[in-house]
């Protein structure tokens, strides 16, 4: 297939930024930038086409979840949904149900805020979980094993990063691959939509990641002596609910609470009742999570000083991670061009050809999982969902599979990197705590990533075609 000037042009420019990307020689926000720009100087498209993924609706879903979580954090809402959950009966003092329940906790807090953001609280808390529990351990002549301390902190990463994919929101692969998804197929999957396909593949992961830790880090103790003590005593400093974070618990349940509607209206009278039709046309998932995100400058704070009179300030919004939404732009204003220059479909005729005449169904979905997971070891999840989303959509229209199943296994899979610290901020973060061996989080890593693509392959096989039936 000859390939005309732009899509040689941007072939040697997706080849220049994925090269930064991997190598991490740039920023990847400046990367991205430098990316778009490339493509205008070119000749690949006009500035006001290259630029346009810049303003789509999901950069601000992006932005309101953002200024949101920014929120939750300062207010220290995650500390509270931590404390209470390790609080439960259930849990008490053994250590699968505490792992598990750190894992629980981590996944379901970075559904809805951010994975670094939620490794870096929860390292926090095992940290001073491990150091009451190890010297009161000393004491009692009972004190769990090193590896267990290992186990847990890689429990919050693996569980950090299994979380995000519970919803739109959770990473941001989920956001760019629904971009892909309904730029190039034209399909809308609303907030609820992608929950009845996220949701199961976390819970799943979640629960696999524990045990297969439980099993390989053994605490070596039947009970961690002084785990209640610790966790009553972190509850009680929290002291009671304040006024900016009962603000805030507000904005942000008024803000899931568009999110999900929609989908409950579909369920209940039907996708073309007028109502339906309304929510979807005048409250989309951006729109909502901006007026959730402008009740925090409306709803009070503390009110101590002027400037906690509302429950957030705009320098505090301000310092929300802006270099992700560039990312986001720029890795969709290359897909997007690889499409329209014709570049995407030449790669995936190029793939199609290296597979067997009929492969299709499961096995193309399950390459296509495959391969976002081997490239999100090697370059952030980010990237790679810009990288393989919009080559999966390609190789499913050329061999004939289902673009929408293919594209959804590879948004999915490109968060499951779990071998190396460079795969995601989240390992990063853990083997930064020095209790993570290399070989430790590669060793389990490895079973992660394995049990993630054969876990996406199945449930997107299963569930797509009975959720999204055209």
């Amino acid at each position: 297939m000859d390939l005309s000037y732009e899509a040689t042009a941007l072939a040697f420019i997706l080849v220049g930024v994925v090269t930064l990307w991997v190598t991490e020689a740039l920023p990847l926000p400046v990367s991205a930038l430098l990316a778009a720009a490339a493509c205008v100087v070119a000749g690949v498209a006009p500035a006001s086409e290259v630029f346009r993924p810049f303003s789509q609706p999901l950069v601000f879903l992006f932005i309101g979840s953002f200024i949101l979580a920014e929120a939750i954090r300062i207010h220290r809402l995650d500390r509270r949904l931590a404390f209470a959950v390790l609080a439960l009966p259930m849990v008490g003092e053994r250590p699968i149900r505490i792992m598990l329940a750190v894992a629980v906790v981590s996944g379901v807090v970075s559904g809805f805020i951010s994975n670094t953001a939620t490794t870096a609280m929860m390292v926090a808390i095992v940290a001073g979980m491990l150091s009451a529990v190890e010297e009161a351990g000393q004491k009692a002549n009972c004190c769990p094993k090193p590896e267990f301390a290992t186990g847990l902190f890689l429990c919050v990463a693996f569980a950090a990063s299994i979380g995000g994919l519970a919803t739109p929101i959770g990473t941001p692969p989920n956001v760019i691959g629904l971009a892909f998804i309904r730029e190039q197929l034209g399909v809308h999957i609303s907030f609820f939509e992608w929950c009845l396909v996220g949701a199961p593949v976390s819970i799943f992961l979640i629960i696999m990641s524990t045990l297969l830790l439980a099993v390989s880090f053994p605490s070596g103790v039947r009970h961690i002596e002084g785990m209640s003590q610790l966790v009553t005593n972190e509850r009680q400093q929290l002291g009671s609910w304040t006024t900016a974070q009962r603000s805030t618990a507000l904005a942000f349940g008024v803000t899931v609470g568009l999110w999900v509607t929609p989908g409950f209206l579909t369920l209940t009278l039907g996708s073309e009742h007028p109502l339906c039709l309304w929510f979807r046309e005048h409250i989309p998932e951006g729109v909502a999570a901006i007026l959730g995100a402008m009740l925090l400058f409306i709803l009070p704070g503390d009110g101590q000083t002027k400037q906690s009179s509302r429950v957030l300030q705009w320098q505090q919004a301000a310092g929300i991670d802006w270099g992700i939404i560039l990312l986001y732009g720029g890795g969709m204003a290359l897909g997007s061009l690889a499409f329209q220059t014709g570049l995407a479909e030449a790669i995936g005729k190029g793939l199609t050809a290296w597979l067997p005449s009929d492969t299709s169904g499961w096995v193309l979905i399950g390459a296509a999982a495959v391969v976002a997971v081997f490239t999100s070891e090697f370059t952030s999840n980010t990237a790679s969902a810009n990288m393989v989303v919009p080559v999966a959509i390609a190789l499913a229209s050329a061999s004939g599979g289902d673009p929408l199943s293919t594209a959804i296994a590879a948004t999915l899979a490109a968060s499951l990197g779990f071998m190396m610290p460079v795969s995601t901020p989240c390992n990063a973060i853990v083997y930064g705590t020095g209790r993570v061996p290399l070989r430790s989080m590669m060793r389990a890593g490895i079973g992660l990533d394995i049990a993630g693509a054969i876990t996406v392959t199945l449930v997107v096989t299963i569930l797509v075609p009975l959720i999204f039936q055209r």
